[in-house]
């Protein structure tokens, strides 16, 4: 658990330390246009990669499977820190982005091997717990990098190297694991059209209306591509000997919810995680280690809901009232966070952040705990990968629908407030996110303008966030909560046997012996008690009649002696039998 929980927390926080030294990497390496990808191709690469993980490990056994994922991710993070230009950055994130989809969905498949599902809503909850603790933590240490002057911004990738090889010779050492090959062959075709479909989504959704206008030919183009794979993923899967995807997966009630249930979760969570420090740091001011600061109440909130409902459910059995609870809470935390404006207090930010906290950590990982016990045991990797794929799915594609809808809301917004305020810029009416520092150096009359734009901006994001939680709350409730699997235990001792029951047991050893007496030849009686004496007793009818002798016929009378006792003669006193 140990190794795990490192790997797993080094691999989060590497998706999200960037948050917060963004500006700062794209002000030194240039290239404004290419800021989104920067985030955007780590999280597409380890959408993508997630369910080919879980299939190679069925293959080629988790624990290689787990180590080379963070070899993957260690290499990909020093040539991240090392990077000259934007076009390095961003193909090292995008290596960066195969290793932690490999670490993420690895580590929920190797709990799985190793521990019940009843016993697993402990360790869930520890998981979901560090994973909450890495996405939370990792805007707070890329801010205290970046506020660091002896540091510089290469270190947000350097500094999760040691942890990363850590959690490498922890899994070398204490991991034991059989490699049981369950296929001998790879979904290629599966892989691919998986692939394709995801990454044509993605690349829709990121550039979209940013590159290119919604209503274009390069808009149509991806749609159809995408749609085109996923009718091809669907028809591969259904043929393919070993699916990444199983088919039968789907027709699983359980598999079928917990997804949808994780894709609305994904988009809610990567939504909130992506645009709160943007909030804290352009709306309210401050430095990217304050605003880091500022969403510890979700992380403490998040480790202790983890936590506590894993405990729970270990010692109840009962599962399904938290991810039903969690994803109602996520929502009311998303309504609350809508209504945040340019003068909201510091507590109530906190407070708000608090309540989304302990939604996710009701509801993250007891999905995948319910996947995990709805499925059967052949299909654990796939099922494990298949849930964290949709999540991480749904992740991105929250951050881009987001994204969308915060660029599109802020040039309406900034447009009609400059007008009615009779103001004109230079540049016009676009405003850039990034750098949070130059806007609060603007003028007085425009910088209140951009403010109150980027509050409206944020409120649509966060409303929007509320009925796709709810969407998954709705797909919670129809979960059928199935009884928990526990592990194997020691049967119950058998009731006494009746004293009828010890007399036909004595009997019975009686008639054995007196058999073994009297045979004069070789029979299967004489064999069978013949192997209950030591061999080197002499011949087999020797050995079998030293044990009617020595065993058998004393059993007999101590069983018939207990199921009827000596008694006291009532008159002389003495013993009848």
């Amino acid at each position: 658990m140990s190794g795990l929980m490192l790997a797993m927390l080094t691999s989060m926080i590497s998706t999200s330390v960037v948050g917060t030294a963004l500006p700062t990497i794209v002000g030194e390496l240039g290239g404004q246009d290419q800021y989104s990808w920067v985030a955007s191709a780590t999280m597409l690469t380890m959408t993508v990669s997630t369910p080919l993980w879980g299939k190679l490990s069925d293959l080629f056994g988790r624990k290689l499977l787990f180590q080379s994922a963070l070899g993957l991710f260690v290499a990909s993070s020093v040539v991240a820190g090392l990077s000259q230009d934007m076009g390095q950055l961003i193909a090292a994130r995008a290596v960066q982005g195969l290793g932690v989809g490999g670490l993420s969905a690895l580590s929920q498949v190797i709990l799985g091997d190793i521990v019940s599902p009843r016993e697993r809503g402990r360790y869930s909850g520890y998981m979901g717990a560090v994973f909450g603790i890495s996405t939370v933590a990792g805007p707070l240490l890329g801010g205290f990098i970046v506020d660091a002057d002896w540091l510089g911004w290469r270190w947000c990738f350097y500094v999760v190297v040691p942890f990363a090889l850590v959690s490498f010779l922890v899994v070398q050492k204490v991991l034991r694991l059989p490699h049981v090959k369950r296929s001998t062959s790879i979904d290629i075709w599966g892989a691919t059209t998986i692939t394709a479909s995801a990454s044509a989504l993605m690349l829709l959704l990121t550039l979209g209306g940013n590159q290119f206008e919604w209503n274009s030919v390069w808009t149509y183009f991806l749609a159809a591509i995408c749609l085109l794979m996923l009718a091809l993923a669907v028809l591969s899967e259904r043929t393919a000997g070993n699916p990444i995807l199983p088919p039968r997966l789907f027709r699983n009630r359980t598999f079928v919810l917990t997804s949808m249930a994780s894709l609305f979760v994904g988009m809610a969570m990567f939504g909130a995680m992506i645009y709160l420090p943007q909030y804290l740091q352009i709306v309210k001011g401050l430095s990217p280690t304050n605003s880091g600061l500022m969403t510890l109440p979700m992380v403490a909130a998040l480790f202790v809901s983890g936590v506590i409902s894993g405990k729970i459910v270990t010692q109840t059995g009962r599962w399904k009232i938290f991810p039903v609870a969690g994803l109602f809470i996520v929502a009311v935390g998303l309504f609350m966070l809508s209504r945040l404006h340019v003068d909201s207090s510091e507590w109530l930010i906190g407070f708000d952040v608090a309540v989304l906290g302990v939604g996710l950590g009701l509801s993250m990982q007891m999905l995948i705990l319910a996947a995990q016990n709805g499925a059967e045991q052949r299909d654990m990797a796939s099922t494990t990968s298949g849930v964290s794929f949709f999540r991480s799915l749904g992740g991105a594609v929250g951050v881009a629908a987001f994204g969308a809808i915060l660029t599109n809301r802020l040039k309406d917004e900034m447009a009609e407030m400059l007008k009615a305020a009779g103001i004109s810029l230079p540049g016009g009416s676009d405003v850039q996110l990034g750098s949070p520092s130059a806007i609060q150096q603007l003028p007085g009359p425009i910088k209140n303008i951009v403010l109150e734009s980027f509050t409206r901006g944020l409120e649509t994001v966060f409303l929007v966030g509320v009925p796709i939680a709810l969407l998954g709350f709705v797909a919670t409730i129809f979960l059928k909560e199935l009884p928990l699997r526990g592990p194997a235990t020691v049967p119950a001792a058998p009731e006494p046997l009746s004293k009828d029951d010890l007399v036909l047991a004595g009997l019975l050893l009686e008639l054995v012996a007196q058999r073994v007496e009297r045979a004069d030849g070789p029979s299967a009686l004489l064999t069978a008690v013949a192997k209950m004496a030591p061999p080197e007793g002499g011949t087999e009818l020797e050995r079998a009649r030293a044990v009617a002798r020595t065993v058998l016929r004393p059993t007999s009378r101590a069983l018939i002696t207990q199921a009827t006792p000596p008694q006291k003669d009532l008159v002389s006193g003495g013993i009848s039998q």
